[in-house]
């Protein structure tokens, strides 16, 4: 072994990664772009160099937050078999974690509304993606795509209830209810 250590966060990347974590933990109007700066260790000409505006920094992070939790999905639902009845168990994951606060992109669209449009775009692209990834759990057919969107508002409710509740257990009851009706419809 050599002992290399991997090299040292960029600016940039601290900045980013701070800033999903401030923004995700404490909502996007609660965090200053003076707070982002303290806790990433960087000055403000180095923020404004890579994020020209909060906007831009805002909607880096749900960038940043898309891929990250898309490819978590992606593995929690392969971990638990792949299929429709994965949603549960793969959401219970997430909803376990002490840092949970619910869904990244239905706040930040609650805290912003219409006040920067393009994120509510990030979080339209983002609830197709998943909602395309839920498609791919369910057998191909004339119904695929309907019960897709359904599934995908089913998740969205068990997350927002999840996060208000601060337990899972009924959220995650429903949705388990939603995909055994969506399922079974199928395979009669």
């Amino acid at each position: 072994m050599t002992g290399k250590t991997a090299p040292p966060p960029s600016a940039r990347e601290r900045i980013l990664q701070t800033a999903h974590d401030l923004f995700y933990l404490e909502g996007v109007r609660a965090t200053g772009v003076d707070r982002v700066i303290a806790e990433s260790g960087v000055t403000k000409v180095t923020l404004y160099r890579h994020y020209p505006s909060k906007n831009d920094l805002i909607l880096a992070f749900l960038d940043y937050r898309h891929e990250r939790w898309m490819t978590w999905f992606d593995a929690a639902l392969r971990r638990h078999g792949d299929d429709a009845a994965a949603l549960a168990p793969a959401l219970h994951e997430w909803f376990a974690h002490p840092q949970f606060r619910g869904c990244a992109f239905i706040n930040t669209v609650a805290e912003l509304g219409p006040a920067l449009p393009a994120a509510g775009e990030r979080a339209r692209a983002h609830k197709r993606a998943m909602q395309a990834r839920i498609a791919a759990l369910l057998p191909a057919g004339a119904t695929r795509e309907a019960s897709a969107r359904a599934l995908a508002v089913a998740v969205d409710g068990a997350i927002v209830r999840a996060a208000c509740d601060g337990a899972a257990d009924d959220a995650l009851d429903a949705l388990r209810a939603t995909v055994a009706a969506l399922t079974a419809k199928k395979s009669r």
